[in-house]
C-alpha cells in the first residue's frame, strides 16, 4: 500500500514548528511513495535552515543570514576554467528544504574581470496538479533528505561531491560558425560547466541541473524521470497505457519554480526591467521598457523578456552590465483560486530570508506563497521567481523506466563583454 505524506509535517520536523505550513493543511507532499522508498536520513542543517528554525523562536536573523559569508571550502567550492578560457566560481550546499542550492556565483570571461552574478539560486517548488482535480502535490519541502547517491555512470567525465552532487563539463555544440566567403570559415565548439543532483520524490526521480556556459549563459532546468505514478482515470483526463484502451494514466502538470537572488557586483544597484515590442501586424516594432520599482507579478508575452541590470557596472563599451531572462517555453499553467501562485510566470520581490518556497513556504512569520510576497514594497534588492510549466500527457513510451522530460529557461549575459567572449 502506498503512503501519502503531508508537506506541513515534514516542514515542521525541519523547522521545529508548523509556522506558515499550517495555512495549507491539505497540501500533499509528494507522489505516492512505494513503501520501500519512504525512509531517508535527513540532510545536515545549513546556515539557512538554522536561520528559519531560529526565526520560529523569535530570533532576528535576516541580517545575520544576509551578511557575506567566508568563501566556501572543499568539497563545496567549484572553480572551473572551460576550454575557451572562461571561468566559473561558485559554492554548493544541500539544504534540507530546497535541496541543491548554489551560492556566490561569479563569471570571468576570458581576458576580462570577474563579475558576480548570483548570491543564491535554488529550486523553489515543483507543483504537480493532476487533470482530474486531485491529487495536487507540492514536491519540495524536504528535498535535501531525498537526494540520491550518484553512481560514477551518472556523472560521466566528472566528479561526485559527497556522492550526491555531480560536477562535470560537456559539449554544447557550436559556439559560432562564420563563413568568410573568399576567406576560410571560422568556427568554435562551446562547453558547459554542469552541476546537478537527483532526488527521489514518490515514483518520480527529479534531476536538478544548472549549466554554466563558456559564453556566460546560465541554464537551470529540471528533468523528470523514474516511473509514472500509476494514477488511473477516465479517458477525459488521461491517455491509454498498456494493451488496449482499458487503463488511462492520468495527465498532470509539473509547475517548476526557481528562486534567483541576483547580485551583480553586489546587491546595491540591481534593477529589474521588462522589455516589450509593440507593432504586431505592422511593418514596424517599437521597444518599450518598464522598470519595476516595486514588487511585481509578470506574465509571458510574445517577444517579452526581462533583465537584471546594474547601471553602475559597465563593459568596455560603456554599456551597463545585465543578465537577460527569457521564459517563453512554459505551458503557463493557471490553477484555481487556492493556487494563486500559479497565476504569473515571473515574480519580482524584495529580498527576505524567510521567503524560500513558491508555495507552502515553511518559514514562520512569512507569507505562505510567492503571490503573497508581492505586497507593493519598494525594490532595493530584487529576487526573481521563475515559473515554468510542463503538461505531461503520458504515452506508451513512458513505460518503466520513464524517459527524462526536461523543462527550464535560460539566463543570457547582455553587455557583460564588449564582444563575443568565446
Amino acid at each position: 500500500m502506498t503512503v501519502f505524506l503531508r508537506l506541513a509535517l515534514s516542514c515542521a520536523m525541519l523547522t521545529g514548528g508548523l509556522g506558515a505550513a499550517q495555512t495549507a493543511p491539505a497540501a500533499q507532499a509528494s507522489h505516492a511513495m512505494p513503501a520501500a522508498r519512504v525512509s531517508a536520513a535527513p540532510a545536515a542543517r545549513t546556515p539557512q535552515d538554522t536561520a528559519v528554525a531560529q526565526a520560529s523562536q523569535g530570533t532576528a536573523v535576516a541580517q545575520a543570514v544576509r551578511a557575506p559569508a567566508a568563501p566556501c571550502s572543499a568539497p563545496y567550492r567549484i572553480d572551473r576554467t572551460l576550454p575557451n578560457g572562461a571561468r566559473w566560481q561558485l559554492c554548493w550546499e544541500m539544504r534540507n528544504i530546497e535541496g541543491l542550492t548554489l551560492t556566490k556565483v561569479v563569471y570571468t570571461p576570458k581576458g576580462n574581470r570577474p563579475v558576480s552574478v548570483l548570491r543564491s539560486a535554488a529550486l523553489a517548488q515543483i507543483h504537480v496538479p493532476y487533470d482530474s482535480g486531485s491529487p495536487r502535490y507540492h514536491d519540495i519541502g524536504a528535498l535535501g533528505s531525498t537526494a540520491i547517491p550518484l553512481l560514477a555512470a551518472d556523472c560521466p567525465g566528472g566528479e561526485r561531491r559527497e556522492q550526491s552532487v555531480c560536477v562535470t563539463t560537456r559539449a554544447r555544440g557550436h559556439a559560432y560558425l562564420k563563413s568568410g566567403y573568399e576567406e576560410p570559415s571560422v568556427s568554435a565548439q562551446g562547453s558547459d560547466l554542469v552541476v546537478f543532483a537527483a532526488f527521489q520524490v514518490g515514483w518520480y526521480t527529479y534531476l536538478a541541473e544548472w549549466a554554466f556556459s563558456d559564453d556566460g549563459a546560465i541554464t537551470p532546468r529540471v528533468g523528470a524521470t523514474g516511473s509514472l505514478a500509476g494514477s488511473t482515470t477516465t479517458a477525459g483526463h488521461g491517455w491509454p497505457i498498456g494493451v488496449g484502451s482499458a487503463t488511462f494514466e492520468e495527465s498532470h502538470s509539473h509547475n517548476v519554480f526557481w528562486r534567483l537572488d541576483f547580485d551583480i557586483q553586489g546587491k546595491s544597484g540591481d534593477v529589474v526591467e521588462q522589455y516589450d515590442f509593440s507593432g504586431s501586424r505592422t511593418a514596424k516594432r517599437k521597444l518599450k521598457r518598464t522598470t519595476f520599482t516595486r514588487e511585481a507579478k509578470a506574465l509571458n508575452r510574445r517577444t517579452r523578456w526581462w533583465r537584471v541590470v546594474d547601471r553602475g557596472v559597465r563593459n568596455a563599451d560603456g554599456h551597463p552590465v545585465s543578465w537577460e531572462l527569457n521564459n517563453s517555453d512554459s505551458s503557463q499553467y493557471r490553477g484555481p483560486a487556492g493556487e494563486a501562485f500559479t497565476r504569473a510566470d515571473v515574480y519580482v520581490t524584495g529580498y527576505r530570508s524567510c521567503e524560500r518556497l513558491a508555495s507552502v513556504n515553511p518559514a514562520p512569520r512569512c507569507a505562505g506563497s510567492v503571490d503573497r510576497y508581492v505586497n507593493g514594497e519598494r525594490l532595493t534588492d530584487p529576487v526573481l521567481w521563475v515559473n515554468v510549466g510542463y503538461h505531461h500527457v503520458p504515452r506508451d513510451e513512458d513505460a518503466d523506466p520513464m524517459p527524462t522530460h526536461w523543462q527550464g529557461f535560460r539566463v543570457t549575459p547582455r553587455d557583460v563583454t564588449a564582444k563575443n567572449p568565446h
